[in-house]
């Protein structure tokens, strides 16, 4: 199922893509009322299967023929990001081996971890101001994981158990501030610099996430064209490595890296960063096409 944040002027709703177009479900329910189907995508992370089951019922048994004004055009709806309130964001630095050669890195022993917060988090085709304090944005395509179910101690044999579901993501990253200091959190974590969607697909579409295609295009130039696969740490490594310190609860987002292309990764003459602007897409196979303009803040 592929669950989207239907961004309205008073609170955020959830929509359902269908092939249709999308299912309003505040909208559905008005006229087809079911008081066990969640309207708030952090509800229906909380409930875990039975919540998906409960949506997966309704849906399949709502009338979709004659046009009915809760299923909407993708263009009628204005986005949020697919997950709106994780208790934490948790990102994966110099996890793809290609990327680490570009860089001039040495491949990590153990996952690099850092965070970003939910000030970050943004939706598909939302405006996005460059800051004043960076000259150098650059883009970062990623496999965004969402858990599903509280986890600690987590074994890498059964780490995927624990997953909600994925999403495209773009881990946007002030190169200028995130080199200042040895700390990458401040050149990660200016405003809306985490925009993921445009849907949060649920685990049992994606038989393995480290086999996924991974793309970025600025201003229709391709720039990242890569796959799952070159990780040094697989999803089910970063699962278990981080519940070893931490436990995981339902709505966590994990960004697991990205792959070979970024703009620090051009010889320094050719690097030209994002601008005022700027549209920058990032697809991640199977889980939607992620969209974004930049303007002047």
């Amino acid at each position: 199922m592929k669950l989207i944040t239907i961004r309205k002027e008073d609170k955020d709703a959830l929509g359902v893509k269908i092939e249709k177009g999308i299912i309003d479900l505040e909208e559905a329910l008005k006229e087809n009322p079911n008081d066990h189907v969640h309207t708030n995508i952090m509800e229906v992370i909380a409930g875990g299967i039975e919540a998906i089951f409960v949506l997966q019922n309704y849906i399949a048994n709502l009338p979709l023929e004659n046009n009915p004004n809760y299923i909407k055009a993708e263009e009628e709806i204005e986005w949020g990001p697919c997950v709106t309130e994780p208790n934490k964001i948790i990102c994966v630095g110099l996890n793809y081996r290609k990327h680490a050669d570009e860089t001039k890195s040495p491949y990590p022993v153990v996952p690099i971890l850092f965070s970003k917060y939910n000030n970050t988090l943004t939706g598909h085709k939302c405006e996005i101001a460059v800051p004043k304090v960076t000259q150098r944005l650059d883009y970062e395509v990623e496999l965004g994981v969402v858990i599903g179910k509280e986890a600690k101690y987590v074994s890498k044999k059964n780490a995927l158990d624990y997953v909600f579901g994925y999403c495209t993501a773009n881990d946007l990253s002030a190169r200028d501030l995130q080199k200042k200091t040895h700390q990458w959190l401040l050149g990660k974590t200016c405003d809306d610099f985490n925009p993921i969607g445009p849907y949060l697909v649920t685990a049992d579409e994606i038989s393995n996430p480290n086999n996924l295609q991974l793309k970025t295009y600025v201003n229709g130039e391709k720039r990242q064209d890569s796959n799952t696969s070159d990780m040094i740490f697989y999803v089910d490594d970063i699962i278990s490595y981080i519940s070893q310190h931490m436990t995981l609860t339902p709505g966590d987002i994990i960004l697991t890296g990205t792959p070979e292309g970024v703009i620090i990764g051009y010889p320094r003459e050719k690097r030209v960063y994002l601008k005022p602007g700027d549209v920058v897409t990032v697809e991640v196979e199977n889980l939607g096409v992620l969209t974004n303009t930049f303007i002047e803040e």
